[in-house]
């Protein structure tokens, strides 16, 4: 079977609050399991619905940024910087957690 080939119209019924069961044919070959989230999108000839993917999104605090520049600096001049750049932040370096590169 062609993966990639549309399959044939399918008929459903709007239950109550609007839920619609897609059938698991469909869920199968679309890895739809209870809870999955999908998008639905208004075009002109109807509704689309199609899988979505949710990746989770750290946001980092300025401690968290000040770690990165600091513990990524690579030689002694690129830790002054990064330092500099935390200091810019309104925090010290000193008293942030990481490691400093060799020979500074």
């Amino acid at each position: 079977m062609d993966t990639n080939q549309v399959g044939s119209p399918v008929t459903v019924k709007i239950g109550k609050r609007g839920t619609i069961v897609i059938p698991a044919k469909l869920r199968r070959k679309f890895a739809l399991d209870e809870g999955s989230l999908v998008i639905l999108e208004e075009q002109p000839e109807g509704l689309l619905v199609r899988p979505a993917v949710s990746v989770p999104l750290e946001i980092y605090t300025d401690e968290r940024k000040a770690e990165f520049l600091l513990g990524n600096a690579v030689d002694a001049a690129d830790y002054q910087r990064a330092r500099r750049e935390v200091e810019k932040m309104g925090l010290e370096p000193d008293a942030i957690v990481h490691d400093k590169p060799a020979g500074a």
